[in-house]
Parts: C-alpha cells; sequence; structure tokens
C-alpha cells in the first residue's frame, strides 16, 4: 500500500470541530498514565470547540494554526506563535501545540507539522523556537529531540485534577 502525502494548510474556522476532536483524542492516547484519567474523562470536543473558536477570532495573525491532511481527512494540528509573555517582534517563538490523532502518530504527521512550524518560524524572523512538554512524555521528548529540540534548563508544573506535573521547555535554533 502506497503512503498517502501529508498536506500541511493553515486551519480556518470551518476546521475548528476537527481540530479540537484532534486535540482531545491527541491528549487522551498521549497523556495516557501521565495525566489524571477523570482530567482526561473531562475534556470535552464541543466545550473546547467553543473555546476555540473564540480563540481564533482574538488571535487572528499572531497565533498561526496549521492543519495537516491525509487523504481529505484532518489528522494533526500545531499552533505557534511568538513565546508568551513575549512581544509579537520578540526572537523567540513558541510550539503551543501539536497533535496527531493516534492512527497517524509515527506516519510523518508529526514530522511534517513541525518541520512547517520551524519553516514558518524562521521566515517571521524568529531565531530559536520554545516549546513545553510533560517531563514524563517520554515519547514526545523523543519526538522532540529527533527534530532537533533540546531541554534549555526551563522548567515549571501545572495542576490537572490536584496532580502536579512537572514541564521542561525545549529549544532549537531556527534561522
Amino acid at each position: 500500500m502506497a503512503q498517502s502525502t501529508v498536506q500541511i494548510r493553515e486551519m480556518t474556522g470551518a476546521d475548528v470541530e476537527a481540530v479540537s476532536g484532534i486535540r482531545v483524542r491527541g491528549w487522551r492516547w498521549a497523556y495516557a498514565g501521565i495525566v489524571p484519567q477523570s482530567y482526561l474523562d473531562a475534556m470535552d470536543p464541543e466545550a473546547d470547540a467553543a473555546w476555540r473558536r473564540e480563540t481564533l477570532a482574538r488571535s487572528a495573525g499572531r497565533v498561526r494554526n496549521l492543519l495537516a491532511v491525509v487523504d481529505g481527512a484532518p489528522v494533526g494540528w500545531a499552533a505557534f506563535g511568538p513565546y508568551r509573555g513575549e512581544p509579537d517582534d520578540a526572537g523567540d517563538g513558541e510550539l503551543y501545540a501539536l497533535y496527531v490523532v493516534p492512527e497517524h502518530v509515527g506516519t510523518g504527521v508529526g514530522r511534517a507539522l513541525t518541520s512547517e512550524v520551524v519553516r514558518q518560524t524562521a521566515e517571521l524572523g524568529r531565531t530559536r523556537l520554545l516549546l513545553w512538554v510533560l517531563a514524563e512524555n517520554a515519547r514526545a521528548r523523543r519526538f522532540y529531540a529527533a527534530a532537533g529540540f533540546a531541554p534549555d534548563g526551563g522548567e515549571t508544573s501545572d495542576d490537572y485534577d490536584g496532580v502536579r506535573l512537572r514541564e521542561v521547555r525545549y529549544a532549537r535554533a531556527v534561522a
């Protein structure tokens, strides 16, 4: 069977429900056994879509959203823009989110999205791309390392249903 081509395009308002489905499925698959199951079970694609529709309208131009499509079906999504807390014209960009539906993990969809995010980040004149990843998410950490990212010493933590989880920051040059 021939491998299908991954097409990357900008997300539109018509893609919101698909992206919310990708995000929720991605979270439930990628974070199973890491994030409390109660948190994952409470994720609601419809509520996510409502929030995303509102956010898409507010952040037009500031945050870029890319959709990966295979055989006409949306299978991955990435969001990126300026590093949070810094001015839009700062030198650092941030990959805010990258999710692929479970059945397409390992098929090149994530690599295609990451490559396009890196390309567009450099095109915007940024010199580095940063991201946050859960410390316990070994699969994602391996993926980002293979894509040229490395931990830069930044750490934070977030609370998920009363469980504090550590995040590490990864960085890579893009220029």
